[in-house]
């Protein structure tokens, strides 16, 4: 993979692997499980929102290193797109479980709509995957924003800032070219916002 980005300094790399590593999808993820739940039914929706943090962020990142200890990809960021091709599979299959459950069990319909529409993004993200390395730090970083906004009103737009930064620091650390970041972000914001209005 190549990058236009200059070689970065010491300092910016060590504030971009900061942000990369702190605004991480499963930390989207869990943060977004739980304000949605929230807003949809209170405590329930808190206790079925941490049903979903389980299923597609913890299990997901456990699953990561497991492989990354066994050396099946390098870090926990799977850099190499032909390893994300196992990883999002497998990701999914946890999502799909823990969606499942949350029907059976008649979760909040708007928390169904949330995993549901998270299921979507990673479905997008590993078919673009297939021939290109697309950036899953802009998609998830976006489409949490966005399905936030959806939920409590525009002033969560705010949180775009966030999303920004996240994608200076993929494109800082020549993890992505801006391109890939860009794609991320947008595909993340479509398919998200689309599948959560949809279904909420």
């Amino acid at each position: 993979m190549t990058s236009t980005t200059a070689t970065p300094t010491i300092t910016e790399s060590r504030i971009a692997r900061a942000l990369t590593d702190g605004l991480e999808p499963k930390n989207w993820i869990i943060a977004i499980t739980v304000l949605i739940g929230w807003h949809a039914d209170r405590f329930i929706g808190v206790g079925w929102g941490l049903v979903g943090a389980v299923f597609s962020g913890i299990i997901p990142i456990l699953f990561i290193k497991f492989g990354e200890r066994r050396g099946y990809w390098g870090d926990r960021h799977v850099r190499r797109r032909q390893d994300r091709l196992f990883v999002i599979p497998g990701i999914m299959t946890s999502v799909i479980l823990g969606m499942t459950l949350m029907i059976v069990f008649s979760a909040p319909q708007e928390m169904i709509a949330l995993v549901a529409a998270m299921l979507a993004t990673l479905a997008a993200i590993l078919a673009v995957t297939t021939a290109w390395k697309i950036s899953v730090h802009g998609a998830v970083s976006a489409g949490a924003v966005i399905m936030l906004t959806q939920a409590y009103g525009p002033w969560m737009l705010v949180g775009f800032a966030l999303v920004a930064l996240v994608g200076w620091s993929r494109i800082e650390l020549r993890d992505h070219t801006p391109a890939q970041v860009v794609a991320g972000t947008a595909l993340g914001t479509l398919i998200a916002a689309t599948t959560f209005a949809a279904l909420r």
